[in-house]
C-alpha cells in the first residue's frame, strides 16, 4: 500500500491523492450530517438543537485527535521519502501506544464532566437532556473515534490516501442505516443519533483492522515498535499538539459562537448549528488540499526535494482559491434551501441563510491559510499556524461575533462576517511565515534534512 510521493508529475500525484481525501471528508462530514438531518426529519426543534450542540462538541474532540494525528502522518511521510523503513514502523508501533492511552483517559474524563459541559455550552432547557444523552453514548466511542483516525494517519503517511475513503465509507452507510432505525423506527432521537454514530465508528475500526490483518501496510511491525520511545513520541507529538491546539480553539470559538447564538434563543441556536454543518461540506476542498500538502510535502522533504514541495503548495493555491470563489458566489443565491434541507421550520431557515451568505466568503480567505498551514506541518512548523490561528480568533472571531450577537438582535447576518475577517489576519501572518522561510531556505532545510 505504500506509494512513493516523490516522482512524477506534481499536478496529477496532487490530484490523484486529492480525490481520495476530498472523498474521505465528504463521507466524514456526511456520516456526523446524518444525525442532523435525520434527527431534522423525524424529530422536533429541541431534538435537532441538542443534537447539533452535542455534534459541535463530538466535531471539537475528533478534530483535535486528527490534528494529533497529524504529527504522524508527518513523520511517518518523511521516514517512507527517506526511505528509514525501520524508522517509520517504530514510529507508527508508538503513535498506536500512545493514543490509545490517551483515547481511555479521554473517555473517563469526558463522561465525569458531561453535565458541567452542557451547561457550559448555555444549552436551551428543552435540549438539555437530548444533549446529556447525546454526548453520554458518544464520549463511550472515544476509543473508536481515535482508532479510526489514527489508522486513517498511519494509511496517509505510507502515502495510501484510498484505503481511509473505503473505511469511512462503510461506516457512513452503517450510520445512515442505523439512524434510521433509531430514530425514525424507534424513535429515540438524539439518544439514536449517538448510537448509531458510536456502532458505525467501531464497525469502521473492524473493517480497518481486518484490511490491515489481510492486506498489511507494506511495512513490517515489530513488538518492540510498541514500546514507547522517548524521541519517537516527541517527534509526533511536536507537529501534532501545537495542531490540536490550534483545531482546538478554533472550535472553542465555533462553541462561543453558538453559546453568543444559544443566548438569543432557540431559533437562532438551530440555525447556527445546521450553518456549522453546511460550512463543513463547503470545506471540504481547504480541508482535503491542507492534509494533501502536508502528506505529500512531508514525503518530499524527507527526499531532499524542496522544490517539489514549494510547487506542490502552488498547485493546492490555485485550486482551493478557485473552488473558495466559486463555492461562496453559488451560496449567495441558494443559502436558505441549503438551510431548508435540514430543517423544516420557517424561521430557522431564514436565519440560517443570512449566517450562510456572509460565513461562505471564509471558503476563499481560509483556504489560503489552510494550504499554507498544510505546508509549514510538513516542515514541522505546526507552531506557526496555532499561533495565526489563536491571534486570529482573539482578535476577531470571537469579538466580533459577540458584538454582532449583541447589537443585531434581528439578523445573524453580521455574525458570519466575523469567520473571514479573522482568517485574513491568518493570512498575513503565514505569508509573513513563508517570505521568512524562502530568505533563509538553505539554513532552514538543512536544519529539517537532519530531523528526518
Amino acid at each position: 500500500m505504500e506509494r512513493d510521493l516523490t516522482t512524477g508529475s506534481v499536478f496529477k500525484t496532487v490530484i490523484y491523492f486529492s480525490l481520495p481525501y476530498l472523498l474521505s471528508y465528504f463521507l466524514q462530514t456526511l456520516y456526523g450530517m446524518a444525525d442532523l438531518f435525520i434527527v431534522g426529519q423525524f424529530g422536533g426543534v429541541s431534538s435537532t438543537t441538542a443534537v447539533s450542540i452535542g455534534s459541535q462538541i463530538m466535531h471539537m474532540l475528533t478534530v483535535m485527535i486528527v490534528g494529533l494525528a497529524m504529527g504522524a502522518t508527518v513523520m511517518i511521510g518523511r521516514c517512507i521519502g527517506a526511505k528509514d523503513y525501520k524508522k517509520a514502523s517504530e514510529t507508527i508501533g508508538n503513535t498506536a501506544t500512545m493514543f490509545m492511552g490517551i483515547a481511555i483517559i479521554l473517555m473517563i474524563i469526558l463522561l465525569a464532566a458531561v453535565r458541567p459541559i452542557v451547561s457550559v455550552m448555555s444549552t436551551p432547557v428543552e435540549a438539555v437532556e437530548g444533549t446529556i444523552r447525546y454526548l453520554t453514548i458518544c464520549f463511550i466511542g472515544i476509543p473508536f473515534i481515535t482508532a479510526y483516525n489514527i489508522i486513517s494517519a498511519i494509511f496517509r503517511g505510507i502515502g495510501d490516501s484510498k484505503s481511509p475513503m473505503y473505511f469511512i465509507a462503510v461506516a457512513c452507510a452503517a450510520n445512515i442505516g442505523l439512524d434510521y432505525l433509531f430514530i425514525g423506527v424507534m424513535g429515540l432521537d438524539a439518544a439514536g443519533a449517538a448510537l448509531g454514530t458510536t456502532i458505525a465508528q467501531a464497525v469502521s475500526v473492524i473493517v480497518s483492522l481486518t484490511v490491515i490483518i489481510k492486506k498489511g501496510t507494506g511495512i513490517k511491525l515489530r513488538r518492540s515498535d510498541l514500546r514507547p520511545k522517548r524521541h519517537t513520541m516527541k517527534n509526533i507529538l511536536k507537529v501534532g499538539v501545537p495542531v490540536a491546539l490550534q483545531d482546538g480553539f478554533i472550535q472553542i470559538s465555533f462553541i462561543a459562537i453558538t453559546i453568543f447564538a444559544n443566548q438569543r434563543g432557540l431559533n437562532d441556536a438551530a440555525a447556527v448549528g445546521i450553518v456549522e454543518k453546511i460550512i463543513g461540506i463547503l470545506f471540504l476542498v481547504p480541508s482535503s488540499m491542507l492534509s494533501t500538502i502536508s502528506a505529500l510535502a512531508s514525503q518530499n522533504i524527507g527526499a531532499g526535494k524542496h522544490d517539489r514541495a514549494r510547487l506542490t503548495l502552488r498547485y493546492v493555491l490555485y485550486m482551493t482559491v478557485g473552488y473558495g470563489l466559486a463555492a461562496a458566489t453559488i451560496v449567495q443565491f441558494l443559502s436558505v434551501p441549503f438551510v431548508g434541507l435540514f430543517t423544516n421550520d420557517g424561521a430557522v431557515q431564514i436565519l440560517g441563510g443570512q449566517y450562510l451568505r456572509s460565513y461562505a466568503w471564509d471558503c476563499v480567505f481560509a483556504g489560503v491559510h489552510f494550504c499554507l498551514s498544510g505546508y509549514f506541518y510538513a516542515y514541522g512548523l505546526s507552531i506557526v499556524s496555532f499561533i495565526h490561528n489563536s491571534i486570529s480568533i482573539v482578535c476577531a472571531r470571537i469579538p466580533l461575533s459577540y458584538y454582532a450577537a449583541t447589537h443585531f438582535p434581528d439578523t445573524i447576518f453580521p455574525m458570519g462576517c466575523a469567520a473571514p475577517a479573522g482568517s485574513i489576519i491568518s493570512i498575513i501572518i503565514c505569508v509573513g511565515v513563508l517570505i521568512w522561510m524562502n530568505r533563509h531556505s538553505e539554513k532552514y532545510m538543512g536544519n529539517n534534512k537532519s530531523e528526518v
